[in-house]
């Protein structure tokens, strides 16, 4: 009684005032450890790149983020101050009041004012108060450093130093799904936004086999068709602006015509398809990722695509392991440089020039039997795929109407 009789007579506020500096203590690092350390190093990067210019402050290489990319440092700095602080409150208490209501008094106050109310204030404001209380803490890191620093390093050998908070694929759709304002969640996004997000994000998992147009289903027109009025009208009529040209049968697909240049042939005069320029058409895999087919018809070759079941040689070896088509190539070179007696071949035009050319290129394809096409590809079904969503125009019309 007699030591509490001098506390109350002489150190009794400064016990006081000391038991309170202690549980605001033990606040601000409880209060911390939930703000900070729910601070990923991922989230401070989208906050410093897209936030608003104060969060982009706070989070800033400046002030937070070099404090928080160490987590364990930091967590162990902020842990070790928060027992010390609830350590020492009941000592000094216990010099005010007798011992059962200095425990009382010391676990109520850090319920309350240690844990539940810093908690609550910075989960809501943990980028703010944090910034806020950063030099506070760099004091502190380096004060607990000769102990958190090897506590530190240990937790980071058994668990891993980084703590990489990057979500999953399908953890990611989900994200996007919860902000579609139609799920009622609150979000920001509308639903188009989220099923053009989850489209892009299902696209890299998607293959050219589930947007194709099988190769059955695909309208193609035979190399050595006539360019009559029931053929241009046939084609006409599909309304597509690329048609497939195959050799002998659909799955031998050798090139592509742009139904625009029919513009320039009489239907009268029954020209030749192989008189066009037919130009080649990119060959792709049927289980090529549509990304990857995505960025072949970014290159500007061609808006459409040939799915072949093999593809495991190139059309260099092709050229040495299968003939040219006799009569095939005896026709374009009868049409192209026809002979005269006693006269050198006369040259075409160039644009004549350029259509054997390309007609010349495709050639080596023609006896093709190792890479039979399944299907046709445009960049308007990659698109769909993306949006997740039919792309009606006027030639989707036509062919409802054709189909009838």
């Amino acid at each position: 009684m007699a030591s509490h009789e001098h506390c109350c007579g002489g150190m009794f506020w400064a016990y006081i005032v000391l038991s309170i500096c202690l549980v605001v203590f033990a606040g601000i690092m409880s209060g911390l450890t939930l703000g900070l350390m729910s601070l990923e190093l991922v989230d401070l990067e989208v906050l410093m790149k897209s936030g608003s210019p104060q969060d982009r402050k706070h989070a800033g290489k400046t002030i937070i983020y070099p404090v928080v990319k160490e987590q364990h440092l930091l967590l162990c700095t902020l842990l070790i101050c928060n027992a010390l602080a609830m350590e020492a409150l009941p000592i000094f208490l216990d010099a005010v009041v007798n011992a059962w209501s200095a425990v009382l008094i010391s676990v109520t106050l850090i319920l309350l004012f240690g844990e539940i109310l810093p908690q609550a204030i910075c989960s809501r404001y943990g980028l703010a108060i944090g910034a806020k209380m950063t030099p506070f803490v760099r004091i502190l890191v380096w004060i607990c450093f000769p102990i958190s620093y090897p506590i530190s390093k240990l937790l980071d050998s058994v668990l891993g130093k980084d703590h990489v908070a990057l979500f999953r694929r399908a953890e990611l759709k989900t994200l996007v799904g919860l902000h579609d304002k139609e799920a009622g969640k609150g979000g920001e996004l509308t639903h188009d936004e989220a099923t053009i997000i989850t489209g892009a994000l299902d696209l890299t998992e998607k293959t050219a086999e589930d947007a194709m147009t099988p190769i059955s289903k695909a309208f193609c027109v035979d190399i050595n068709v006539k360019l009559d009025l029931e053929t241009m009208k046939a084609i006409i009529d599909r309304g597509h602006s690329r048609v497939p040209v195959y050799f002998e049968r659909p799955t031998n697909i050798v090139g592509l015509i742009l139904v625009k240049t029919l513009l320039t042939v009489r239907p009268e005069t029954a020209t030749p398809l192989i008189n066009l320029t037919i130009r080649k058409i990119p060959r792709v895999g049927e289980k090529m990722p549509l990304y990857d087919i995505l960025n072949e018809f970014q290159k500007g070759h061609s808006h459409m695509a040939v799915v072949v079941r093999n593809t495991r040689l190139k059309p260099e070896s092709l050229k040495k392991k299968h003939s040219l088509d006799r009569r095939l190539m005896t026709e374009i070179q009868q049409e192209f440089y026809p002979a005269h007696d006693g006269e050198s071949t006369p040259r075409k035009s160039k644009s004549e020039r350029n259509a054997s050319e390309d007609i010349l290129d495709v050639l080596p394809l023609v006896s093709v039997n190792d890479d039979e096409a399944v299907g046709i590809i445009t960049m308007e079904d990659v698109i769909e795929e993306l949006l997740q969503e039919e792309i009606w125009d006027e030639s989707d019309q036509q062919r409802e109407l054709y189909n009838k």
